[in-house]
């Protein structure tokens, strides 16, 4: 067996360990830009993947944590729970207008900078506020009830003409401004349209409401026409620089409307109120609204930041505050900037400009990278605009990760980090975008090997091009170690005597001093 093994490898040429060589290091390199591109879409390794879920049962790794899996459910239905309330995806109380800027980008740049799954989240948000059960019953609300349904949209315009050629159907006039109209302009004049014919529906069923259930659902599929038609004239106000009129118009709908928090016009009020700088307006919001008994979001946590921020940073100087330490007031506005990175450490990169903005989703995931891009691409002005305030965001915002060095086990001043933003966001943002991570993920172990392993082979291929006698010899006398059953009392020095006696080196002379 021996001797056939070294006929055989004797009769291999120099340019077979330069082909095998090669060949491993490309399919190694294969492997590794594979598992690359898998690990920076999806995070996690495409190797390592198919071993959990489809190795590990075969192997029995399930059967055997199942009795610790069952004994741990109970201890784990709180977390779990609170994992799924943290990862719900809220509708964007700034969303931008699909026709007049979502498409316009498009135009210009040829990229969608909508998801799919973004965009059936609003289909689904569209029938769930738009449609009732007694549409049937009225030819345009039952062409609209297709219509929010219908996927192309071109189909959902000539379905909302179609309407409209039936009767004054306050949806028809919402889609048309939301997705026919190429500005603000046109599409606030088709609010204003479905304002007059919204407003009759909602006063009839207003009326009717307690009749019956059907008058019911009907006049709460009314109401949220209304509210959601009012507040789309409002930011309509606001783009178009009518800033003072937006803000009145919000807060008369906060008033008429005071328990439909599910629109969080509240932040649309924040917005508008720094532009106007009128800072002492803000903080009376945040009074109402920072309240620990209510949902947070970027824009309450930075907002609130950003004005104890401006109380010290005009004057803020980090050498300074080294030498003399901090003062009761930047105290307070660095906990707040704390407070603010930790319930979302997505933020500063967008404010910083450290990473590029794109316009955002009409969905979002709290504490993620999507209501990062929604915050800042809206508040990034107001930071700039308060003198200092971006240099102590730069100072402080990085000492939050030392105050919570596990975010994913446990939290400071909010529930541990989730560990499904990620994914989530992935889903919302466009493929063009690099998504924020955090915490950062190692790289796996499988991406690693292969890069070991392709160096490995790719530094064997190089050898053996270059000296192909040395390394075959190598190879041979290597080859002959492993395969006799003497190998365990081989050493080196003989690997070395036999490479040396088949190359035929001659010996290194002797010294003089040593031959006397």
């Amino acid at each position: 067996m021996d001797y056939t093994v070294s006929m055989f490898l004797n009769t291999l040429t120099p340019k077979f360990y330069v082909a095998l060589t090669g060949t491993s290091s490309l399919i190694s390199g294969l492997i590794l830009i594979f598992e690359w591109w898998y690990f920076r879409k999806y995070g996690t390794s495409f190797i390592e993947q198919v071993s959990v879920s489809h190795l590990r049962p075969l192997l029995g790794g399930v059967d055997n944590n199942s009795s610790n899996n069952s004994n741990s459910s109970n201890g784990d239905s709180d977390s779990n729970r609170q994992s799924v309330s943290e990862c719900k995806v809220w509708r964007n109380p700034l969303n931008l207008f699909r026709g007049a800027e979502y498409n316009r980008y498009t135009w210009v740049t040829g990229r969608e900078p909508l998801t799919y799954y973004d965009m059936n989240l609003s289909a689904q948000d569209h029938q769930t506020f738009f449609t009732c059960d007694s549409d049937h019953l009225r030819p345009a609300d039952a062409i609209m009830q297709k219509a929010w349904r219908e996927r192309n949209p071109q189909a959902r315009i000539s379905a909302a003409h179609e309407a409209l050629e039936i009767n004054e159907c306050a949806t028809a006039y919402i889609l048309l401004a939301e997705e026919e109209a190429t500005t603000i302009a046109e599409a606030e004049k088709l609010f204003k349209q479905a304002l007059k014919a919204g407003d009759g529906c909602y006063r009839r069923s207003q009326q009717l409401q307690h009749h019956g259930s059907q008058y019911e659902a009907q006049h709460r599929r009314d109401t949220n026409v209304l509210v959601y038609i009012k507040r789309r004239l409002a930011m309509c106000a606001r783009r178009l620089g009518r800033t003072r009129e937006a803000v009145k118009m919000m807060r008369d709908l906060m008033k008429e409307f005071p328990l439909l928090s599910m629109f969080n016009i509240h932040e649309n009020l924040l917005e508008a109120l720094l532009e106007l700088q009128a800072y002492a307006d803000v903080q009376a919001v945040l009074a109402k609204y920072d309240d620990i008994s209510l949902p947070k979001s970027a824009t309450i946590c930075y907002t609130a930041a950003l004005l104890k921020a401006r109380a010290v940073s005009d004057k803020f100087s980090p050498e300074a505050a080294s030498r003399r330490g901090l003062s009761t007031a930047e105290m307070n506005a660095v906990e707040a900037i704390h407070r603010a990175v930790e319930f979302n450490p997505h933020v500063p990169k967008y404010l910083l400009e450290m990473k590029s903005l794109i316009l955002p989703p009409e969905h979002i995931l709290k504490r993620g990278d999507s209501e990062a891009i929604a915050y800042a691409f809206f508040h990034l002005a107001h930071w700039k605009r308060v003198e200092g305030a971006l240099n102590l965001l730069h100072c402080t915002w990085e000492g939050t990760f030392r105050m919570i060095p596990y975010p994913l086990e446990k939290g400071h001043l909010f529930y541990p980090y989730p560990i499904c933003t990620e994914t989530a966001d992935r889903e919302l943002l466009p493929s063009f975008h690099e998504v924020s991570v955090y915490p950062k993920k190692e790289l796996p172990f499988f991406i690693l090997f292969t890069a070991g392993l392709c160096s490995f082979t790719a530094m064997l291929a190089l050898l053996t091009h270059q000296f192909p006698e040395l390394m075959g010899v190598f190879a041979k006398a290597m080859s002959d170690i492993f395969c006799s059953a003497e190998f365990r009392d081989w050493n080196c020095k003989s690997i070395f005597m036999r490479v040396e006696d088949e190359l035929e080196i001659p010996p290194a002379p002797q010294s003089q001093h040593l031959q006397n």
